[in-house]
């Protein structure tokens, strides 16, 4: 084992234990200590290709490879299934597909006369693409703010804590379809099992309305094409019905591009229509102005312009009201 490759696994599970996984998984928290412990184990995940061996990647494929849970057992398994373990790892990557995203892209999707043609960079099995055909509970206070599709509460219910009175609505999507290196099928079992395996062990209810958002674009497929962001935009950009706004969003899906390419995905973007991102505040430069949002918060924005800050994954949003009047 290359000495560099594992120094580089045990900072790497070190800080996942000490700064990502308390209050997320309790198994992961563990699971990472013994990585950063056991030279043997650590020497298995320094095996796997620096690009696929995130803690959350590693531990969902040993979840999906049927890993014990007691630490003692499962770093045995780890060492006994080696070369499985990085078999199977470097042939996947996180395709974290969090429908709750949703109720922070609703906000900016609201400000936007329908119809909409949705097009998502980054869009895994496409869960991001149906934000028609969730139920949402904006939750500002002791005010509910309810939003349902047109034929009554979806099996997916979104509650998001809001700061702020953003002008929300449902909006009219009459077309929707994503780019992905490796687009997943909603009505594929191993796919489906991929992406519930990714939910941590311990996240409550994200398991439930993954398979709840997955149904029901299992029973309306969106057009997904397997591509790099930037050069399968414009094609794929073009199928879309004319009469319809062409909305693209790339929601947490930049941090996943090399630097050197954002601007050439977020210039795509801009050329083929109206452009809605959510991302960390330092991930690139396509802001009209610098991003003032929290510390644990991502940006929000429209065209570039920021409207707020929200949860990465969608649990809050804070709206500006100055920023998101003058967007419209």
């Amino acid at each position: 084992m290359h000495q560099d490759a594992a120094t580089s696994v045990v900072d790497r599970y070190r800080r996942f234990a000490r700064d990502e996984a308390p209050g997320r998984s309790v198994l992961y928290t563990i699971w990472a200590e013994r990585v950063v412990a056991d030279a043997e184990v650590t020497e298995v995940v320094a095996r796997i290709a620096e690009t696929h061996r995130q803690p959350p990647l590693v531990f969902a494929v040993m979840r999906l490879l049927g890993a014990p849970d007691g630490v003692d057992a499962w770093a045995d398994w780890v060492v006994a299934h080696a070369d499985a373990l990085v078999a199977e790892c470097d042939r996947r990557s996180v395709q974290t597909n969090e429908p709750q995203r949703c109720a922070a892209l609703l906000p900016a999707l609201s400000l936007i006369e329908g119809p909409i043609a949705l097009l998502e960079v980054g869009a895994s099995a496409g869960l991001c693409l149906y934000p028609d055909r969730y139920s949402y509970r904006y939750r500002r206070g002791t005010e509910v703010v309810s939003l349902d599709p047109v034929d009554g509460q979806s099996p997916v219910v979104l509650d998001c804590a809001l700061d702020g009175a953003p002008s929300l609505r449902m909006p009219e999507i009459v077309w929707r379809a994503g780019i992905d290196l490796n687009p997943l099928d909603a009505r594929d079992a191993e796919d489906r099992a991929w992406l519930t395996g990714l939910v941590w062990p311990g996240e409550e209810g994200r398991r439930e309305r993954i398979v709840a958002a997955l149904d029901i674009a299992a029973s309306d497929p969106p057009l997904l094409v397997e591509g790099d962001g930037a050069a399968a935009l414009p094609a794929l950009a073009a199928d879309a019905p004319r009469e319809a706004t062409l909305v693209v969003t790339t929601p947490g899906v930049l941090a996943h591009v090399p630097r050197a390419r954002r601007g050439d995905v977020i210039a795509a973007a801009q050329r083929a229509g109206r452009w809605i991102t959510l991302d960390a505040p330092g991930l690139h430069d396509g802001w009209t102005s610098p991003p003032d949002v929290r510390s644990d918060g991502f940006a929000l924005a429209l065209d570039g312009e920021v409207l707020g800050g929200v949860d990465p994954l969608g649990a809050w949003v804070a709206w500006h009201p100055e920023i998101g009047s003058a967007a419209q």
